[in-house]
């Protein structure tokens, strides 16, 4: 045929037509990619997002302090006055690869340049990689058809524009490489080969878990894969040391690594590829013992009795779970009633008008990559089923746990991208080939007419979604202003409002300074203002997220109580608090009138109110979206927000009404709350150049106040009876005669039991105290200022990654009462289930107003104080777990 006419040779090798056909492809492909990922620049050139400021900003350690010094490195700038352990709690290898990558090839160029580019790069290169995994599967022309889709995809691309300088596009490369690897390993004919390749592919799917937390959602399918070799190859003994060189692999890179370290191997996840592996080893034994045709039955009755012992592990909590939003992905029923996990945009349900737009006529190709694949599988000629069949376990995986979260979308991409190219391919072949077929007869009649109608067909497909819909397609979707400059509004524009504010705070505001702020901007402040923030995108510690919302919903005497307050847990230390606003002026004459609801911290109230545990009705009116007097007059958020609404109008009918009415529009006006000159809580010390714009159009306003640290909260004045203490808080001393001593290694603690308002709950401590169950345990959880948490029965000799899931085999109902969660209050911890008490109880060691009405308190400290105090103040590692493990022994629990 005309593609293998011969060229030219390289040393050996011969070049041929095709092989230039296949380079013309892949950079056609490389060239979309980079180009559609590019469109951003056209706004600024800048990093986008959230997250790769810090990355950025981790990079550059590694550059400028090497990279031993990254792994000890302990950031006191984040996360305030706590501090952040970067190698334990960030995606090590994407610092790791970039700081190397930018000193072998960046040289001359700024890193921050380096880093905006560094996701195009990266992302375009990963069709490269597509093709050569999917040629291992379908053959090359469906490689070169994968590559081209996925050069085009939208929910790939959207998570790796320009500026994405985050985890999924290096996460996917190494990923998708590492899975090339490992089919390409095990269909090598060269046993050497084989080994590297298998190697290899593990040490790069262990990079990509460090790169990318969601890289581990490849596991799953790759442990089924596994299970299933021994019953579609039969080179048993090659596998049975081929799959174990694969997990060295990924151990040789984890190892070294505090995150996810070598300790992946006890968790679900690492067991999803130990069990397999072992499996497919007992299956190699079995078959050589067995008859030849009762081998395949007896590992089918082994992997049944595989499954059922798996479940029996997962549901017993001998190995840890995964995080929720990993149960939830693989259970998409599973729900949670946490509104700090539900307000991240990213972690909302995938709806079918999303699927559609996202994938569109990938799902026309991958349905007929399913038919035309299960079809193949039955033709025994064909010598690439097994990787056909993996084709089919990780598309139809990647399918259904796209349901789950907008943000796994790119798996269900991948996954059409994978079926749809390989039936497009065999598709092809049965068309173009010579005239050898059943329908011989029609292709004799019309063959050049088929062939043109069929490439005509295909290719309209392809462009449909690239062209259409005009304003929405899989092009210009990705086209939108770098986070930076928009602020993350819903508008269109990009300003330098961020940036300018962000200089300000570098050059106007004390370098020990802690700027306070919605942990959305946190690492923008910490990474361009150099300064400390209390929370950001990855912060650990929830409980310090809900007291900023706590502070923004109180009034502003309460919230400035808690801005200045030094105390853990109760308090912010702040010296300067932010807020970012979002408005579009209506008008270019005066008064200057507003529409109010842009996507700033006046459109997330609403969640706000929800991570502080107050009532959305009090403050916000029926439409969801409209504050009422109260969040005006209030709250500090309501005071510091520079607006504030004139009156209400019918934008249909032009009604108006001077008090809300549904189905009407609130009229804002300007309304500085909190001046400069003023002697209020807060003093207003900046303002970006945006919010002052004069004429109509979108405002990005950046507002920066100081907290007066003299100023006095009006109740100090007054005069507080004994009767008013009394009345405003309820003590549980005194209401229970039973008392618990927790002897520890440290001291006795004396605990009051209150069977009055928790009967069940103290009967249940009681019983599992006298059982001796508590004997032994730890003090697992200890977060100074928060809580110590004990009564975990994996604590006494289970492996700390099971440490704070352990229970007595049940379950106990929840009992709520008045009592609040203040100091030396004893509370049962539980799961996301409310009535999933069990064992487990902690120690408050700080007020936790949030915690009320939420936990069952059935106790309190009334002798030890001390005691408590010391073991909330032992070192502990980044899970927040003790150090010294024999300080925080339980010795004993005993009932008086």
């Amino acid at each position: 045929m005309l593609s293998n006419k011969k060229l030219f040779n390289v040393g050996s090798f011969e070049f041929c037509l095709h092989h230039l056909l296949i380079i013309l492809v892949l950079s056609s492909s490389f060239s979309i990619s980079a180009l559609i990922r590019s469109q951003a620049a056209d706004y600024g050139f800048q990093l986008n997002e959230f997250d790769p400021f810090f990355n950025y900003r981790a990079t550059k350690f590694i550059i400028e302090n090497g990279f031993d010094a990254y792994l000890t490195w302990y950031d006191n700038m984040s996360w305030y006055p706590h501090g952040r352990d970067v190698a334990g709690t960030s995606q090590v290898m994407l610092h790791v690869t970039a700081a190397s990558l930018y000193q072998i090839f960046g040289a001359g160029t700024d890193l921050y340049d380096f880093t905006i580019v560094f996701p195009v790069v990266l992302g375009s290169l990963t069709a490269v990689v597509v093709f050569a995994l999917v040629r291992v599967i379908g053959g090359t022309t469906a490689g070169l058809f994968a590559s081209l889709m996925y050069s085009v995809s939208l929910p790939i691309i959207v998570r790796g524009t320009i500026g994405w300088f985050k985890s999924e596009p290096l996460g996917l490369f190494f990923g998708l490489l590492a899975i090339y690897l490992l089919l390409s390993g095990i269909k090598s004919n060269s046993r050497k080969i084989a080994l590297a390749k298998l190697i290899g592919g593990g040490i790069f799917l262990g990079f990509s878990f460090s790169a990318w937390g969601g890289s581990e959602f490849f596991v799953l399918p790759i442990g089924i894969f596994i299970m299933s070799l021994p019953f579609i190859r039969q080179d048993n003994r090659f596998l049975m040391w081929a799959i174990p060189a694969f997990l060295l692999g990924i151990a040789i890179a984890i190892a070294p690594l505090e995150r996810p370290g070598i300790q992946f191997f006890t968790k679900a996840s690492g067991f999803m590829l130990i069990g397999p592996t072992i499996f497919l080893i007992a299956c190699y034994f079995i078959q050589k013992m067995s008859k030849v045709e009762h081998g395949k039955r007896n590992c089918a009755l082994l992997l049944a009795a595989v499954i059922v012992l798996g479940i029996f592990i997962l549901s017993a909590n001998v190995i840890g779970l995964p995080s929720f939003r990993y149960l939830n992905a693989i259970n998409p029923f599973l729900t949670t009633t946490d509104p700090l996990v539900d307000s991240v945009a990213e972690h909302a349900t995938t709806t079918i008008f999303q699927s559609f737009l996202f994938n569109s006529v990938f799902m026309i190709f991958g349905a007929l990559g399913v038919w035309l694949i299960f079809k193949n599988l039955l033709n025994n000629s064909n010598k690439n089923r097994d990787v056909q069949i993996f084709a089919l376990i990780i598309g139809l995986f990647g399918v259904y746990i796209s349901s789950a979260f907008i943000r796994l979308e790119l798996y269900s991409s991948l996954s059409l991208i994978i079926l749809g190219s390989v039936g497009l391919s065999i598709l092809t072949k049965e068309i173009f080939k010579h005239n050898k077929q059943e329908n011989k007869k029609i292709i004799k009649s019309h063959p050049t007419a088929l062939k043109i109608s069929f490439t005509v067909i295909i290719t309209v497909l392809l462009i449909i979604p690239i062209m259409l819909p005009a304003s929405s397609n899989w092009v210009n979707s990705v086209k939108a202003p770098p986070t930076i400059l928009n602020g993350g509004s819903n508008y269109n524009i990009a300003t330098t409002d961020w940036l300018d504010a962000m200089d300000w705070i570098k050059n106007n505001t004390p370098k020990d300074a802690v700027i306070a702020s919605w942990w959305d901007y946190g690492y923008w402040i910490t990474t361009l203002g150099e300064r400390k923030t209390l929370a950001d995108n990855a912060t650990l510690i929830d409980w310090q997220i809900k007291l900023i919302a706590k502070m923004l919903l109180s009034s502003p005497d309460e919230a400035w109580r808690i801005l200045t307050s030094d105390k853990p847990s109760e308090g912010l230390n702040a010296d300067y608090v932010l807020i970012y606003v979002a408005a579009q002026r209506v008008n270019s004459e005066d008064p200057s009138l507003y529409l109010v609801q842009g996507g700033g911290d006046e459109s997330k109230k609403q969640w706000f109110m929800r991570i502080a545990g107050v009532s959305v009705d009090k403050y916000v009116y029926g439409d969801g979206l409209s504050g009422t007097n109260e969040f005006w007059n209030d709250t500090l958020l309501g005071k510091m927000i520079p607006f504030s609404p004139m009156f209400y109008v019918d934008l249909n009918t032009q009604q108006q009404s001077q008090s809300y009415v549904s189905g009407f529009t609130p009229i804002y006006i300007n309304d500085i709350k909190f001046p400069k000159d003023g002697n209020g809580p807060l003093k207003l010390v900046y303002e970006s150049s945006g919010f002052l714009r004069k004429d109509s159009g979108p405002i990005n306003g950046v507002l920066i106040y100081e907290i007066n640290k003299d100023y006095k909260p009006k109740t100090e004045a007054a005069t507080v009876t004994e009767s008013d203490t009394e009345a405003s808080s309820e003590s549980i001393i005194k209401t229970s005669g039973e008392f618990a001593t927790i002897e520890t290694t440290l001291g006795d603690i004396v605990i009051q039991l209150n069977k009055d308002v928790a009967p069940k709950t103290v009967d249940n401590f009681k019983k599992l105290a006298d059982s001796h169950f508590y004997d032994g345990t730890l003090f697992h959880r200890i977060i100074p200022g928060f809580v110590i948490q004990g009564g975990d029965p994996n604590t006494v000799s289970g492996p700390p990654q099971t440490w704070g899931t352990g229970g007595p085999g049940y379950m106990i109902p929840a009992e709520f009462s008045s009592l609040k969660h203040t100091k030396y209050v004893v509370s049962m911890a539980r799961g996301g289930d409310i009535d999933s008490g069990g064992s487990q109880f902690f120690i408050v060691l700080g007020d936790a107003p949030f915690l009320d009405g939420k936990y069952t308190i059935f106790g309190e400290v009334v002798e030890g104080k001390v005691v408590v105090d010391k073991l909330g103040s032992l070192k502990t590692n980044s899970d927040d777990q003790p150090v010294n493990v024999e300080q925080a022994r339980i010795k004993s629990i005993r009932i008086s």
